[in-house]
């Protein structure tokens, strides 16, 4: 299991990476973090599909003189602004039972069990940068990051990246936006179910591993990709970037599966579970099945994000 917890990624020279994560990873990333800089080596990228519409501005509160009056000259009563639209692409889970967990993975993922799950439905896309940014101009949020002045989502976003998937945000920065938008965060039964199926498969797309169909670390991009970018790699419900491109946080407590008995000093309630790994991770974690957990209050990564549900 690679851990995500205790403190803020910052790539500009600031302090903290949390977690730990398999030792020959975790040396190349922090070789390459630490390295004299080099001249980079631009890597092919996928061919996306066509982006979610990027949300258009606020439009400006109507004007009194702008506004409307009735037969009898009094004036209506001024309309209040409206928010645009976010990415609001959703598929639709049905209610029943799945298989959840791994007897072949970490200890952690076992045993395998049924779940029922009622109906739900779940972002086709993690939420991006664009998303994000339209909640922040319609309630002046701040960040974790940007109250304690690290690297943060803005920082990542950049001229061109609005529809890659939005980074460093907490668990509560998460939750925020989810509340915004009239939604929640799935929770980590829900993520598992809308990722592999009914069928138990190991992957969202099946049970064969190919990198070519995620934003993964054999896959060499590096950083993160628009969303639906690898549609080839899309669940039996057609939830996208469900492996790889980042991890997502869920709704749950990191803890043991029932009929679990191996200790694990991060099970209670103090970290949450994250899915589906990121663009620098390998086949073992980015398995439908992997549990991972962080910090909620403190852990926003350049790797991790989310998307929601209802």
């Amino acid at each position: 299991m690679k851990k995500l917890f205790g403190a803020v990624v910052v790539l500009a020279f600031l302090t903290g990476t949390g977690g730990c994560q398999p030792q020959e990873a975790a040396t190349e990333r922090a070789q390459q973090e630490i390295a004299t800089p080099v001249t980079p080596i631009v890597l092919a990228t996928p061919t996306p599909k066509p982006p979610p519409a990027t949300p258009t501005p606020l439009p400006p509160t109507p004007t009194k003189e702008a506004t409307a009056t009735t037969a009898a000259g009094e004036p209506t009563a001024t309309p209040a602004p409206t928010t645009p639209p976010v990415t609001d692409v959703m598929v639709k889970i049905a209610a029943g039972p799945f298989t959840m967990g791994s007897d072949k993975g970490s200890p952690e993922d076992a045993p395998t069990h049924q779940v029922d799950v009622p109906d739900f439905e779940m972002d086709k896309f993690e939420v991006t940068n664009a998303d994000f940014g339209v909640f922040v101009q319609a309630t002046s949020y701040q960040t974790y990051a940007e109250q304690k002045g690290y690297t943060s989502w803005k920082d990542q976003g950049g001229t061109g990246k609005e529809n890659h998937p939005v980074v460093m945000v907490t668990w509560d920065d998460a939750v925020a936006y989810c509340k915004w938008a009239g939604k929640r965060l799935p929770t980590e039964a829900e993520w598992e179910k809308a990722a592999r199926g009914q069928d138990g498969r190991t992957f969202p797309w099946g049970n064969d591993w190919d990198p070519t169909k995620a934003n993964v670390k054999e896959t060499g991009l590096r950083g993160t990709a628009a969303v639906g970018s690898f549609g080839a790699g899309a669940s039996p419900y057609g939830a996208e970037d469900m492996a790889g491109n980042v991890w997502e946080w869920t709704a749950d407590w990191y803890q043991a599966y029932p009929n679990n008995t191996t200790p694990d000093n991060y099970y209670g309630e103090k970290f949450r579970v994250t899915r589906g790994g990121g663009w620098f991770d390998e086949e073992a974690q980015v398995r439908s099945y992997n549990r991972n957990a962080a910090d909620p209050a403190k852990t926003a990564n350049d790797d991790l994000g989310f998307r929601c549900a209802r």
